[in-house]
């Protein structure tokens, strides 16, 4: 049994995966995998939130950052927020996740697009092959470096 088996998991490079929410004794497999930061970009109160994730992924020696992205509300701040903590943990591998593995897979591709300046192609190989952006992803993924300010 390893990491791999976790819900919509994506390997995006040697120290960056992404996927739907881990169940809470997943944590240890990912935490076997040598990650050493675990981002939540889901609802506290999503579909099959573990209510003690943070607890849990500390005790596993990992960080944990929980930024809360309404699905239905995406904001620029919250695309701030994430390439802070990109930047911050640069130098770490990175667990990122969310419920399904959607919202993740919009703000890795705006983080290798605007970041990384990767091309659009490109960025879209780290989304989940599966989904369909609705209008309001369609317009977040739209978002240009002039519009963050950054």
């Amino acid at each position: 049994m390893d990491h791999k088996i976790i819900t919509n998991y994506i390997l995006i490079s040697d120290r960056i995966a992404s996927s739907g929410q881990p169940e809470a004794h997943q944590f240890k497999l990912i935490a076997a995998a040598k990650y050493q930061v675990v981002i939540n970009l889901a609802m506290p109160n999503s579909d099959h939130a573990v209510p003690d994730e943070g607890n849990i992924v500390t005790a596993h020696n990992m960080i944990y950052l929980h930024i809360p992205v309404p699905f239905d509300k995406p904001s620029v701040e919250h695309l701030k927020l994430f390439f802070k903590a990109m930047d911050l943990f640069k130098d770490r591998k990175i667990w990122v996740h969310c419920v399904v593995n959607y919202r993740v897979s919009a703000f890795l591709y705006q983080y290798r697009r605007l970041v990384q300046g990767s091309t659009h192609d490109e960025a879209k190989k780290v989304m989940l092959p599966a989904w369909e952006p609705n209008t309001i992803w369609q317009q977040f993924m739209a978002l240009t470096v002039d519009e963050l300010n950054v």
